[in-house]
């Protein structure tokens, strides 16, 4: 269970901190001319977004304490060989996540700049 949820809050950190940065893009990129609508809106949109990231570090918090309840329990279950794979497995899934998603980000980046590409070669 805690692996589980060490996956889906070590997610939602990179979502929202990809998401708040592209809102801060947003804004920093917005010409002086552009509607006071879109900026109000992009502004709404970050402050959202940084109460979720606040919450979702608060979620890391207490996934810590967890983690650090988990493994007092697994010390006194396993041997030593086995808890140094437990712990180095729960290292690596979340460095394993961050590089999921870092990959996924240049693919997708990649892929944007390739349909970029294609559509300048076809006017």
């Amino acid at each position: 269970m805690f692996v589980g949820d060490l996956d889906k809050v070590v997610s939602l950190l990179l979502s929202l901190s990809g998401r708040l940065a592209r809102v801060d893009n947003a804004l920093n990129s917005l010409e002086e001319q552009a509607p006071p609508e879109e900026r109000r809106t992009l502004t709404e949109k970050r402050k959202l977004l940084m109460r979720q990231h606040k919450d979702a570090k608060e979620l890391k918090e207490n996934l810590d304490r967890r983690q650090r309840l988990v493994s007092s329990i697994m010390e006194a279950r396993l041997d030593a060989e086995s808890l140094d794979d437990y712990r180095h497995f729960v290292k690596m899934k979340a460095g394993l996540i961050i590089e999921q998603r870092k990959l996924e980000d240049k693919i997708k980046l990649g892929e944007e700049q390739l349909k970029c590409l294609l559509d300048s070669l076809r006017h």
